[in-house]
């Protein structure tokens, strides 16, 4: 029964992505939905300030979530009982999150801070009650110290939020994102007991991607409306491919370049996740803004581009986690600023006419996959040699 419950502390084996966690991924599917809906609310050509400023806000809160649990699995979960427990309770405090995740926020708030600290809470709770399985372990006692005050440390500054918001109306969300976003690098370091195991969380962060992708795709439905006619051919064709090479570009930077079996704290390669999941959500709503003639050209032509260059900023950032014949040489990355600055200049210039438009975002996202095809391809054909 204690095994069942708590899982047998000295289990060393191959940490496996199991069923529950993908699972649990699936609610994150929901809230990136319910996030991107806060940007379909247009007011003179553009989302209000304070609109996207929420829609910043909410996405980070819910990958720095997903971030914290996926961390704690990888350290410390072992499918015990207790494990399921606490991440089927998240999912069900998710659900307010999502509830609370609207345009008008201001009425939904204490709902959506209370259901975030509890869940910062529970996953805060699990380090501790993990402490039991590391007495005579002072190096791995401290790490978990480490997270306990993050974890604690972040939820206090979410509750927080609660009175003080009601007493002035001053929004704090940022506050807590932030404080969890430094101390959770800068209590990262290299000892033994920080190293997580890299193939599982590689594949965590994958699968996460891979979700975001699905919404993606959903979305991308609306290009496919309308009469069957050769515009709305082009269009859906266009997006499409979009699509396919955003994710063919990650598909083979994962397959292909980074160095899963690598020992690391895993912190960065996180933390440029969280930009990179980002990236992605804006891009889905960026895709959906291109044809939504209520929306003005100067603001969603900079949207796109900016989540455009987030997206490969990140995908070229993880190459710090590349196998050792892998990594990108500052002279390889020049050609690739330039090819970008040409992109964005032609994207500037050409945003009135959709057709060239959207044919520009085609072969941009399709000459960097191919770049990083052809890039891994060298590298594997010289492995062999």
């Amino acid at each position: 029964m204690k095994e069942l419950l708590f899982g047998d502390p000295l289990q060393k084996e191959e940490k496996k992505v199991e069923y529950l966690e993908l699972i649990y991924d699936l609610i994150f599917v929901y809230i990136i939905g319910r996030n991107n809906s806060l940007l379909h609310h247009v007011e003179n050509g553009f989302v209000s300030g304070t609109t996207f400023w929420v829609y910043i806000l909410c996405s980070l809160a819910i990958i720095q979530i997903w971030n914290f649990s996926t961390f704690y699995i990888n350290k410390h979960g072992r499918n015990s009982l207790r494990d399921h427990i606490a991440l089927l309770l998240n999912m069900y405090l998710l659900y307010y999150i999502g509830e609370g995740t609207r345009l008008h926020w201001e009425s939904f708030q204490n709902q959506y801070h209370l259901a975030w600290a509890l869940i910062l809470l529970n996953i805060g709770t699990q380090y501790a009650i993990e402490l039991r399985n590391h007495k005579d372990r002072p190096v791995e006692q401290r790490s978990i110290h480490r997270m306990m005050i993050v974890l604690y440390g972040e939820a206090l500054l979410v509750l927080a939020a609660i009175p003080i918001y009601n007493r002035t109306g001053a929004a704090m969300a940022a506050i807590p994102i932030l404080y969890g976003l430094v101390m959770t690098f800068l209590f990262s370091d290299a000892t033994k007991a920080e190293l997580v195991d890299f193939p599982h969380l590689s594949e965590r962060a994958m699968l996460y991607v891979v979700f975001t992708f699905g919404e993606m795709i959903i979305t991308i439905a609306s290009y496919f409306e309308g009469d069957f006619s050769l515009n709305t051919v082009y269009f859906s064709a266009m997006c499409f491919l979009i699509v396919v090479a955003l994710f063919l570009c990650y598909e083979l930077l994962y397959d292909h370049i980074i160095d899963r079996e690598k020992k690391t704290t895993g912190i960065g390669y996180m933390i440029i996740h969280i930009f990179l999941i980002f990236g992605m959500n804006s891009m889905t709503a960026s895709l959906e803004f291109m044809q939504d003639e209520a929306v003005a050209l100067w603001p969603k032509t900079l949207f796109l581009l900016a989540s455009f260059l987030l997206y490969f900023f990140c995908l070229f950032a993880l190459q710090i986690y590349a196998r050792e014949d892998r990594g990108i040489s500052r002279k390889t990355v020049l050609p690739l600023l330039l090819v970008s600055l040409v992109f964005v200049v032609l994207m500037l210039l050409l945003r009135e006419n959709m057709r060239l438009n959207i044919l520009v975002s085609v072969l941009y996202a399709a000459g960097i996959c191919l770049w990083i095809y052809r890039f891994s391809r060298e590298k594997d054909a010289s492995q062999r040699e």
